[in-house]
């Protein structure tokens, strides 16, 4: 199979189920923005962290694979049978948020990003995420979505943080707050 088609020459490109759209179609931004998400993870997956992170982020990045073969689904085509996302796959990223958060003093104030390269990496990804969201809130107002990828990508942007926290805390770097000037 040949990487390149010469089918999207002219702007398009085909959903799951062979139906042509605009690439800049809302449909393709979001699930263009999950691939974005999931190479940002793919490098923080890459740095020097501990196995127990890397283990859950490739469980996650199958699971962006999972939720952008949905939004990449013809909706005209509902009888495709493509892998779901599952409640129990949000409850993995909720399980993960806990057990970090246990050994993680209080929020009082906002983080500012930053303090090393794979916090940095995290709070990226992170907001790559808050963009897939809202790219698939926008997607919902005109097509059938799953809920359970919409609360996904919600939990996972919440997860993404707490793992800038804990990797913050593990790497010995000094947490900055965003303290408001008077």
């Amino acid at each position: 199979m040949k990487v390149y088609t010469k089918t999207g020459d002219k702007g398009e490109t085909s959903l799951f189920g062979g139906k042509r759209v605009l690439k800049s179609n809302v449909r393709i931004d979001a699930y263009g923005t999950s691939d974005e998400l999931n190479a940002w993870i793919g490098l923080i997956r890459s740095q020097e962290i501990k196995e127990e992170h890397i283990k859950t982020l490739v469980i996650i990045q199958d699971k962006i694979f999972t939720l952008g073969a949905q939004l990449a689904k013809d909706p005209e085509k509902p009888k495709l049978k493509l892998p779901t996302i599952q409640i129990e796959d949000i409850y993995l990223l909720e399980k993960e948020m806990d057990r970090m958060e246990e050994s993680l003093p209080p929020m009082k104030h906002f983080t500012l990003p930053g303090g090393n390269n794979v916090v940095s990496y995290c709070h990226i990804a992170r907001t790559v995420c808050r963009r897939c969201e809202r790219l698939i809130v926008e997607l919902k107002q005109e097509a059938e979505v799953d809920d359970l990828v919409l609360k996904y990508v919600n939990r996972l942007s919440d997860y993404l943080f707490v793992l800038s926290r804990k990797l913050t805390q593990e790497m010995n770097v000094k947490e900055e707050f965003w303290i408001p000037e008077k």
